[in-house]
């Protein structure tokens, strides 16, 4: 249950106004606590919605014996908040135009994802309204730990303790998209390529073997590789494969006798994770290489008739994702997901985070009318 002093949310007042309060609540990784007891407040105080919480997660849904059921999730961490000085994207929220709800909304979270939370909540608040039902069964998913490693995930934790109120059959994350849907999204994979050398004195070199060298041709090789755009049902996942950190050394006097190269795969939806590992695998041949990391990506399933029909409201023409999201594991679940929320995700994690008021609008707009049906 929340606490008795939860910070109260106005979900009926102007969803980009909601958004700064949501976006006021600090909730870093590991500190959504305070928010999700806003939320759950929030949610228990709306008529025709069953709730349950599990940690600092909450899963609100109607009960209409509709024949289809709609999941509309998100996630209630952000990133830490920007540690440079001046920077924009902090908490809490400021508005460029001066005046809150116009213009430009500046803080941590702004486009990942408070906006989409705020759209999720008042849709949640305005099912009922004038005494109207919705055509279609609606689950809200709110969820913790999404911006860190994977064994953390709030959803995660709801789908191993709760899995049977996550059954349904079309799922939206509102993760930022610039209103755009985005289908499906790319998997990611980690590994580790080791060289092994000598030490010695670095005076003596040629008494021991460089792993730091020895590892060159791993880099090379990386370089000049040249990632894969792969078509999948209808869109151009674009791939990339990039050394993103290098360990080796012990002294600035010593030749290094191990050295470790870490690389990212991110690899399209027509791919296992067995598969990907395989393409590194002979790419770096003669090479130790080991799997340290790995998710599954989703394929758009746009063909399906909720997503065909959503992507038909939204009234723009749907992109892939390219970054990994949660919508793999809807998809994992049989269940076809699509991201769409406000924000452009070019911006999210960054010392200026910003979303524009009316961005937020369109995006409830666009999920009002299309959950009317």
């Amino acid at each position: 249950m929340p606490s008795s002093a939860a910070i109260p949310l106005d979900l009926r007042q102007d969803v980009a106004l909601l958004t700064a309060d949501i976006m006021n609540i600090e909730s870093v990784s590991g500190n959504e606590r305070i928010l999700a007891d806003a939320v759950e407040t929030a949610l228990r105080g709306l008529p025709g919605l069953s709730v349950l919480r599990d940690g600092d997660s909450i899963i609100a849904r109607t009960e209409l014996g509709r024949s289809e059921r709609v999941i509309l999730a998100g996630h209630l961490d952000t990133v830490p908040l920007p540690t440079a000085e001046g920077a924009l994207g902090t908490v809490p929220v400021s508005w460029e135009s001066g005046t809150p709800g116009q213009g430009v909304l500046f803080g941590r979270g702004a486009t990942d994802m408070k906006g989409g939370v705020a759209v999720q909540l008042a849709v949640a608040a305005a099912l009922f309204d004038d005494g109207a039902e919705p055509a279609r069964d609606v689950t809200f998913v709110f969820y913790d730990h999404e911006e860190v490693e994977a064994v953390k995930s709030g959803l995660g934790r709801l789908v191993r303790n709760h899995g049977h109120l996550l059954d349904g059959d079309f799922a939206i994350l509102l993760e930022p998209t610039h209103g755009t849907v985005e289908g499906g999204c790319n998997g990611t994979i980690r590994f580790e390529a080791s060289t092994v050398g000598e030490a010695a004195h670095s005076a003596r070199a040629w008494m021991g073997s460089n792993a730091i060298h020895a590892a060159g041709p791993i880099l090379a090789r990386l370089a000049d590789y040249v990632p894969e755009t792969v078509p999948v049902e209808g869109l151009d996942f674009r791939e990339s494969l990039n050394a993103v950190r290098i360990k080796g050394g012990t002294a600035g006097n010593v030749i290094p006798d191990a050295c470790v190269v870490e690389i990212n795969y991110r690899f399209a939806p027509d791919k296992t994770p067995d598969q990907a590992e395989a393409h590194v695998q002979e790419l770096l041949q003669g090479f130790t290489v080991v799997r340290t990391d790995a998710a599954a990506g989703a394929r758009p399933g746009l063909s399906h008739p909720s997503a065909a029909s959503f992507v038909a409201a939204v009234g723009a023409e749907p992109k892939p994702k390219y970054g990994w999201t949660d919508v793999a594991r809807f998809s994992e679940l049989g269940i076809p997901a699509v991201n769409f929320g406000p924000g452009d995700p070019l911006l999210a994690h960054k010392d200026n985070e910003h979303v524009d008021a009316a961005a937020i609008r369109e995006c409830l707009r666009a999920m009002q009318s299309w959950l009317k049906g």
